[in-house]
């Protein structure tokens, strides 16, 4: 394993109009991001690694004088790692209308003076995408070795290969799907309620307030996290412990270990994620449907793909099942396009996407071991 990986936020400037596909547009926006490793001469060693929900551009290393401050992803990029920072040049970028540095609701709307707040336009995941291709632009990258994703962060590196065929050499597609089930919908629009409801939310102007909905944020983070473990998990975890010795007869009081567990990210999501971003964020998920403008047949929406495909999924994830992983396998499959699939027997649920589970970590890494070999060729 290499040293350890020191990051560094960067930010790039666009002053020039994006219009984005509900009609809407933006200008003068910033999208923040950082890189680890070194592009090499002809630029052909790029991959991006797109995110989910709530996470950010911070993908992998820590922050100097910051020893706690790993990314997100950082078991699995960096030197020595599955995508190894020795021979990749590994980009993440914080998508528009987020909350750690791009451009999003709390920032002030150029043409209006004024913070964007509910105002901000809805942005959509082929929007994120439209957004991250000007960015390699600037950086003068104009193929992708590979895009990378899990959840959310799969569909816009599906988004890739559909938008941007040409520009994308492989795609890692992990714990993903290529549209939401009507389940899933009903999970987000509780969740968009529950924020929406909130007294303190003012129809998404808050910050003129001087307040933030946090009590709708809580409870929109619990109704999120219940959906990204497995039910193995959790009992396995809490079952039916208490907090005290024995019931408290309270209606009010958390009795049981994981009603304290889910008060306590409630209460941690709500300190640094912010409300507006939460609904466009969850309302790009719904809106991702690449089939939606070929009859609803995947087949037809991937017969443009030109990428090699990894997918992975995981037996206990419920919210993005395998199911929705082979789905994508046959639509590429019928397209006589090249997949590799992975069915990784994991009790984690969704969340294991995030986690060091040792056959996930080396199918990873046996593919991108395929990847380094393409590119010495």
């Amino acid at each position: 394993m290499g040293a350890r990986l020191i990051a560094t936020p960067q930010s790039a400037h666009f002053p020039d109009v994006l219009r984005l596909q509900g009609g809407g547009s933006i200008r003068a926006y910033d999208l923040a991001f950082e890189t680890y490793g070194t592009l090499n001469a002809d630029k052909s060693n790029a991959v991006l690694v797109c995110h989910a929900l709530n996470a950010s551009h911070h993908v992998a290393g820590v922050y100097a004088n910051q020893p706690k401050s790993a990314g997100w992803w950082d078991n699995m990029v960096g030197p020595g790692k599955p995508l190894d920072t020795d021979r990749f040049f590994v980009i993440g970028v914080n998508n528009l209308g987020s909350c750690f540095g791009s451009t999003g609701p709390m920032h002030v709307n150029p043409d209006t003076g004024q913070v964007y707040g509910a105002d901000f336009p809805v942005v959509t995941v082929e929007d994120w995408v439209n957004a991250q291709a000007l960015l390699l632009d600037q950086l003068g990258i104009r193929k992708l070795a590979a895009v990378m994703g899990g959840s959310l962060g799969g569909m816009q590196a599906l988004g890739w290969t559909l938008q941007y065929p040409e520009r994308v050499g492989h795609a890692v597609v992990i714990a993903s799907a290529p549209n939401l089930t009507a389940e899933n919908i009903a999970f987000n629009e509780v969740a968009r309620r529950a924020i929406v409801t909130d007294p303190d939310f003012h129809g998404g102007h808050f910050y003129q307030h001087g307040v933030v909905p946090q009590r709708g944020l809580r409870i929109a983070r619990m109704i999120g996290h219940i959906t990204y473990l497995s039910d193995d998990v959790m009992n396995t975890k809490f079952g039916r412990q208490l907090i005290g010795e024995g019931y408290r007869y309270s209606t009010q009081d958390a009795e049981f270990q994981i009603e304290s567990y889910l008060r306590y990210q409630g209460d941690k999501f709500s300190e640094y994620f912010d409300a507006n971003t939460y609904l466009l964020i969850t309302r790009a998920l719904d809106y991702f449907d690449p089939a939606r403008h070929f009859g609803g047949s995947l087949t037809a929406a991937f017969a443009q793909v030109q990428a090699k495909f990894l997918l992975v999924s995981f037996t206990t994830d419920w919210r993005f099942s395998p199911q929705r992983s082979r789905e994508m396998v046959k639509a590429l499959l019928d397209n006589r396009r090249t997949v590799s699939y992975a069915e990784i027997d994991a009790p984690h649920g969704h969340d294991a996407f995030l986690l060091d589970d040792a056959r996930y970590m080396a199918t990873v890494r046996a593919y991108f071991d395929r990847v380094a070999q393409e590119l010495t060729v």
